[in-house]
């Protein structure tokens, strides 16, 4: 009975210690799981920064961070500077432009198969009702404020938790391999003999999830501005950030290039609304549509739900680096769960006797 009083104390202790440490590193969980993933992907290219110093970890790891701080820090602090900037602009630039109300529908509306005749009544009666254009315009203007208000807010979160992260990086590089092994050790208690395997799954896994979302979300964040600055689309490099994030949504890219074609046909610019659509339409989306699925082979097969479903939980659950962490833990949870089913289903049952 003593014996068993102890033991329940030390388990008690053990559950004590665990839930003060989960207090204590709560607040930086997030960043450090974003630092976690960070470093797993660009671990090969510290690796080479190592041998060019000789060895010395402090400079690459230093190396390493301040090249974080550049290429992804510094961005988004623009962005979402520049979209705080700009969001009550584009609101009363767009006031301004209902207060003129809209030109009368081209007669082509018209001849649209099966729904001209319906768009060109409906444009015409906004056209010549400016007080029912004014009522819908409202019903969409006012939540498009707070949908851009709360999207630098959460810009804004995102360039804290990243900053945050690339100081944990610094330490994660430094002192990888001592805690690679560290974290092997863990596993080999916890699994036993396939640790190192599950440790090699792991690591693909997340480099081909991050290499396939940044890959392509760059690719066509690049792209969309190319295009924006081409069709003289304004702040340019603000939307073709806003395409590159919302690319890992499904209708997210069309959004911001299928709008700026619309903001261009009223502008009179027809020729650059066109361009504008052939541009987005052939460019922009085969962006996704070739390199995303190439990327995303190397070593990770999720399937395009679970990629979007890991997109918008990952939001909801860790904020703005959720839209990498949430992808990157599915894709790991999914390529164990295969691992497992194939090596259980492997084992050769012994006839009984």
């Amino acid at each position: 009975m003593e014996k068993r009083i102890e033991q329940l104390a030390q388990l008690a202790a053990v559950f004590i210690l665990v839930g003060g440490c989960y207090l204590v590193l709560k607040p930086f969980l997030v960043a450090t799981l974003m630092a976690a993933v960070v470093c797993i992907s660009s671990w090969p290219v510290y690796v080479w920064l190592l041998r060019q110093f000789k060895g010395r970890k402090n400079w690459a790891a230093t190396t390493m961070t301040f090249a974080l701080v550049l290429v992804v820090i510094l961005p988004l602090a623009l962005v979402a500077y520049s979209l705080s900037d700009n969001v009550m602009g584009i609101y009363v630039f767009i006031s301004e432009l209902i207060q003129r109300g809209p030109m009368e529908p081209p007669s082509w509306v018209a001849t649209l198969p099966m729904v001209g005749g319906a768009v060109h009544d409906y444009w015409h009666t906004l056209a010549s009702n400016h007080e029912e254009m004014v009522a819908l315009t409202n019903k969409i203007l006012e939540p498009t404020k707070d949908i851009l208000i709360a999207s630098g807010i959460l810009l804004g979160q995102g360039v804290a938790e990243m900053s945050l992260a690339s100081f944990v990086c610094f330490f994660f590089y430094r002192n990888g391999v001592e805690f690679m092994q560290f974290i092997e050790g863990i596993m080999r208690r916890v699994v036993g003999a396939h640790a190192k395997e599950i440790a090699t799954i792991i690591n693909n896994t997340v480099r081909s999830v991050m290499y396939g979302l940044l890959g392509t979300s760059l690719a066509q964040g690049i792209v969309a501005a190319i295009g924006f600055f081409i069709a003289g689309v304004p702040a340019a490099l603000l939307l073709g950030f806003a395409t590159g994030m919302l690319a890992l949504l499904p209708i997210g890219p069309p959004l911001i290039w299928g709008g700026a074609a619309i903001w261009l046909f009223f502008q009179g610019e027809v020729g650059w609304s066109f361009f504008m659509l052939i541009w987005g339409v052939i460019l922009i989306s085969g962006v996704d549509n070739m390199l995303l699925p190439l990327l995303l082979s190397r070593g990770s097969q999720l399937p395009f739900i679970l990629l979007l479903l890991g997109v918008m939980g990952g939001v909801a659950a860790f904020g703005f680096v959720g839209i990498f962490i949430g992808p990157t833990l599915l894709a790991v949870g999914l390529n164990l769960m295969q691992q497992w089913v194939a090596r259980d289903g492997g084992v050769e049952k012994k006839p009984s006797a």
